[in-house]
């Protein structure tokens, strides 16, 4: 295990994935020649970030012990690779008997862990989901868009918003405004 890939996540929730050795790059080098086409030269940032996820995806399935194929990959299976990349995570999250929890800047260093930051583990997920689906799996299979991974990502979401002393809030869209409709003067009667 010690040979997948690192993700690096930051408040501006960089997720780009770094190699740990030379051997995890050979490992994902021939795995990419062998398993998926050669990128074109047209491919997006975010193409190009769907691809390098999916292929460490794929890369941490067969480094679990047991192995496993994408087939028997479950919504559990999921949970176990984002708990995996919070080791390398860049985001301090207190914890409730921290003295700074809350503080959305602490004054002083403590000893809180460093996790991975919501919005990149979402924006993770999202990519990944859409990988699958892209890659033959059936969307009503999809491990990736499991109701348990859904609530794993509302509970980060929530436990380092607290800790940080920011509520989120979801974004409501902005409507367009409306015109106003002039009011016309009410008809004079005839008599």
């Amino acid at each position: 295990m010690d040979s997948l890939p690192e993700m690096g996540g930051s408040n501006s929730e960089n997720t780009s994935f770094s190699t740990i050795n030379n051997t995890a790059s050979t490992t994902i080098s021939v795995a990419n020649s062998s398993s998926s086409p050669p990128p074109s030269s047209t491919s997006s940032r975010y193409e190009n970030q769907k691809r390098r996820d999916w292929n460490t995806f794929g890369q941490y399935l067969k480094n679990h012990r047991p192995p496993l194929s994408l087939s028997r990959c479950s919504g559990a299976h999921v949970l176990e690779f984002l708990r995996y990349l919070d080791q390398f995570g860049k985001t301090k999250v207190h914890t409730l008997i921290c003295p700074f929890y809350g503080y959305p800047n602490p004054p002083a260093p403590c000893p809180c862990p460093l996790r991975q930051a919501w919005g990149s583990l979402d924006a993770l997920i999202g990519r990944l989901r859409a990988a699958f689906e892209e890659n033959g799996g059936k969307p009503e299979a999809n491990p990736f868009g499991a109701r348990a991974v859904r609530l794993y990502l509302r509970e980060v979401r929530d436990l380092q918003s607290k800790a940080r002393g920011i509520s989120y809030e979801k974004k409501k869209r902005k409507r367009p405004p409306q015109q106003q409709i002039q009011a016309l003067p009410p008809p004079s009667g005839a008599a």
